[in-house]
């Protein structure tokens, strides 16, 4: 897990106004390999294993509850078509790809030099820490991350109305919110929310959030 990335997270239980607080024992070059991450509300704490920060206690859950997408080889026409999807050119920050499209987290960081991608599944099994990859175990609810903080979110397993609204919550103004395999009904649902529909094609629904783009230099060194 990338060092900085402690600075957009928060609390998946308290809520996004509750940050976190590193209590590191293993950093390597700028990467938190071991320790866990606390909330001072609740004090629950989130332990970071092998670079892997797992927040599913946060939602009840322990046990893993599918494959972890370290099992499923990365396609690069993939990762480039979602950072298209999700307008990544030059783009600067954290980005969120979440569910069976996390495998794709390594391709789309690649491709754009100062960004750090958040893959967020509900179970990462054995692999290695990344540069420019933080992996995340999550098993539903918030997303653990302070609002209005990303560069863009994909979820590519579909998403229903609660986590639709938490996607465009933690959304920087003017970013682009991705959902693939996407329900009928999708993008009039992110429409009612108040996002700028801008695709909505075979399964896949592309989305802005409302105001001017903002620039964070969060990742500007791995």
């Amino acid at each position: 897990m990338y060092l900085l990335l402690t600075d957009v997270l928060a609390c998946p239980r308290c809520g996004p106004e509750f940050g976190l607080i590193l209590l590191a024992d293993r950093i390597d070059d700028r990467r938190v390999i071991e320790g866990r991450m606390g909330c001072a509300n609740c004090r629950e704490q989130y332990p970071v294993h092998g670079g892997v920060l797992d927040v599913r206690a946060a939602a009840g859950a322990e046990a893993p509850a599918s494959p972890s997408p370290d099992a499923v080889p990365a396609d690069p026409e993939a990762a480039t078509r979602l950072a298209a999807l999700l307008g990544l050119a030059d783009a600067r920050g954290t980005v969120l790809v979440a569910g069976p499209g996390a495998a794709l987290a390594g391709g789309v960081s690649d491709l754009v030099e100062e960004l750090e991608v958040a893959a967020m599944a509900p179970a990462w099994e054995g692999g290695e820490e990344q540069a420019g990859v933080s992996r995340i175990a999550w098993a539903g609810g918030r997303l653990p991350f302070r609002d209005r903080t990303l560069r863009g979110v994909a979820f590519t397993g579909g998403a229903e109305d609660g986590l639709l609204a938490e996607g465009l919550r933690v959304l920087q103004p003017g970013a682009r919110i991705v959902v693939e395999r996407a329900a009928p009904g999708t993008a009039d649902r992110l429409s009612a929310l108040g996002a700028q529909v801008m695709l909505d094609q075979e399964g896949t629904v592309v989305a802005r959030a409302v105001g001017e783009p903002v620039q964070l230099r969060l990742n500007a060194v791995r």
